[in-house]
């Protein structure tokens, strides 16, 4: 990667900000038509021109790619390029095995069948808090998994995992592509 501090840009003269979005922030500069004031985009970034390559939902947080370029934002966003997307997330449960070969297969959702996932269970990340605190009920345990997808159906990491038994209580975008969240705090972003 070519990174020219001065002009901010990267490559071929083209901006792109790694952004570590909290949870409960819009993916978008602005919240039109909301009688609350919701967090957006704007709350952190002030780069101007820049727009999101792709969503990350207010609920999920984690790794949101922003550039100046539409050929890059496709690139990154568009499901026919399938770019690899690496989650974290904690869910209801205990995930068996059988479960995970669901998922590596691919899971049937109303849209359609998804392409086969890269799941395994890890080990609690060592990540922020967060704020709120997920719902925790004592009757119930919760663990973490680790999948990767190369496409970007809506809420799709949270609806295969339900698919399969196994609610979304958080989650975490870590990777996109060679882009991860490595050494960007919560709420900070830095120029690639």
């Amino acid at each position: 990667m070519v990174l020219i501090a001065a002009n901010k840009v990267y490559g071929d003269g083209m901006t792109l900000i790694l952004f570590n979005k909290p949870y409960d922030v819009l993916s978008q500069f602005t919240d039109r038509g909301s009688p609350t004031k919701r967090k957006t985009l704007s709350d952190y970034i002030d780069e101007p021109n820049v727009y999101p390559a792709g969503r990350l939902d207010k609920d999920s947080e984690g790794l949101l790619l922003l550039t100046d370029d539409g050929r890059e934002q496709s690139r990154i966003s568009d499901p026919k390029y399938k770019m690899l997307k690496t989650y974290f997330a904690q869910v209801e449960g205990e995930p068996s095995e059988a479960a995970l070969s669901l998922l590596r297969q691919g899971v049937k959702l109303k849209d359609g069948v998804t392409r086969p996932a890269d799941v395994k269970r890890i080990e609690p990340p060592d990540i922020w808090a967060r704020n709120p605190p997920i719902r925790v009920r004592k009757t119930v345990a919760d663990s973490w998994i680790e999948m990767s997808i190369s496409e970007g159906k809506n809420r799709q990491v949270r609806r295969m995992c339900a698919a399969v038994g196994f609610p979304v209580l958080r989650l975490i975008r870590w990777r996109i592509g060679d882009w991860s969240l490595d050494d960007i705090k919560q709420g900070q972003w830095k120029y690639c």
